[in-house]
């Protein structure tokens, strides 16, 4: 078996010994075996140049393109066509409407920081996509890492937990580690904790094994010898139990576990948060950032509204503004929101202009992102778009200023070069700055 480097960016693990888990098999993110891998090798990894404000953040993606129109930045004063078919209310930062099913947020709108003024050059889905998740547009010469995995490369684990973890799944190919090694790629629970039976894989016995009879057990080689020599002959199976003996120590660990137990949480907070996709992935991510993973990253409702935006802002928009709502005043409630980054972000926004199948397009020109904690300040709008949501009219924020700001806050400097393969320095990212305009003062 060649040794293990995590500093060489072509060690994809292209064995079969990257298949191994506790308990389920398969899915797209980070397995037990790789994570507890990279983990031993942890003294190579280079750390951040300055302290961070945030020790931890949510990132939650809206896929599809959320209208801008409908959510952030109203024009209640635009002709109809531009107008669409909805109102806006009043919140809580004086003079600052949201739209008309953004009740809840507009109520905590006192605690973010919505930019308004956010732009790109990339009206398809993959592209957009690739933008908010790397800081990079795409390249065909290069596969960019995550956001996510730069920083599980730069940062590492704590408490025994995965540093980058997604809910419920990957959701999109440049969720990965793209040029670094897939040791830094997420670990996907493998299930929704909506589901009333959410059990996270990788976290459970296999069938037939209690704890007692686990307990037992000196290495968990043992664990899944039975169930993975069932599937398939491996050579050199044996070479694998120093990191087997890791991962026991993290499924035994009661704190570990229980960061992703959902059921510890009372009713009362899981009815807050809504007993949906939205708000049980929200209050999961909650939980994992107070024990200990740096990154979670989670998808909440589908808006690539081209035809009848009137029906799906009504199906998707209300449970996913209850429930960012419901994160922001729990996070303050625990004295967490200063320290926890939470981004709300999309590909693009949508046309100006409503279309003849009552819907709006693709729009990446100008749309609006919300951030809260994580020292950003609070009660404040940066940047607006003209009087139809078409075009910048000022403070205009690129995707690499969005990112090179996330990065600054939990304490990496996005100007770091990372080695690509063929040994070519890449910085995290190219060109952006921090927004300082939007972070808080320190004290």
């Amino acid at each position: 078996m060649k040794p293990f480097c995590p500093g060489n960016p072509l060690d994809r693990y292209s064995s079969r010994r990257e298949f191994l888990y506790v308990g389920l098999l398969g899915g797209l993110g980070l397995t037990l075996p790789q994570f507890l891998r990279s983990r031993a090798f942890g003294d190579t990894k280079t750390y951040s140049t300055h302290e961070p404000v945030a020790q931890g953040i949510i990132q939650i993606f809206l896929p599809g393109g959320l209208a801008h129109q409908e959510s952030f930045d109203p024009k209640p004063f635009a002709p109809a066509e531009y107008r669409g078919p909805f109102g806006a209310i009043n919140t809580s930062i004086p003079g600052i409407q949201f739209g008309q099913f953004m009740p809840e947020i507009a109520k905590i709108a006192d605690k973010i920081t919505v930019i308004r003024s956010m732009s790109h050059g990339e009206a398809a889905h993959e592209r957009g996509t690739h933008n908010m998740f790397t800081g990079y547009r795409p390249s065909p010469a290069l596969e960019y890492p995550s956001i996510g995995s730069v920083i599980s490369h730069e940062l590492g684990p704590r408490n025994d937990l995965p540093p980058y973890v997604c809910v419920p799944s990957v959701p999109n190919e440049y969720a990965n580690s793209g040029y670094l090694s897939s040791a830094f790629g997420p670990f996907a629970l493998g299930a929704d904790p909506a589901q009333g039976n959410f059990q996270v894989r990788d976290l459970s016995l296999p069938g037939g094994v209690d704890d007692k009879r686990f307990e037992r057990r000196k290495s968990l080689l043992e664990t899944v010898d039975h169930h993975f020599r069932s599937m398939e002959d491996s050579d050199a199976i044996e070479s694998m139990d120093a990191f087997y003996q890791h991962a026991y120590k993290l499924i035994s660990s009661q704190k570990a576990r229980e960061a992703f137990n959902l059921k510890a949480e009372p009713d009362a907070i899981r009815d807050e948060y809504g007993r949906n996709a939205a708000g049980q992935r929200m209050l999961l991510a909650r939980r994992l950032i107070e024990g200990g993973v740096r990154f979670v990253s989670l998808t909440a409702g589908g808006w690539d509204h081209h035809d009848n935006l009137k029906a799906g802002i009504e199906k998707n928009l209300p449970e996913t503004d209850k429930a960012i709502a419901a994160l922001i005043r729990d996070l303050d409630r625990r004295g967490m929101l200063d320290s926890t980054l939470v981004m709300v972000t999309t590909e693009f926004g949508r046309t100006p202009k409503i279309n003849p199948t009552a819907g709006r397009d693709h729009w990446p020109r100008v749309f609006s992102t919300m951030l809260a904690g994580g020292g950003v300040k609070r009660g404040y709008i940066h940047g607006a778009s003209d009087a139809l949501g078409g075009e910048v009219d000022e403070n205009g924020v690129t995707v690499a200023d969005f990112a090179t700001t996330i990065y600054h806050q939990i304490g990496i400097n996005a100007d770091k070069e990372l080695m690509s393969p063929g040994s070519r320095p890449i910085e995290i990212v190219d060109g952006g700055q921090v927004l300082d305009s939007i972070l808080a003062k320190k004290a």
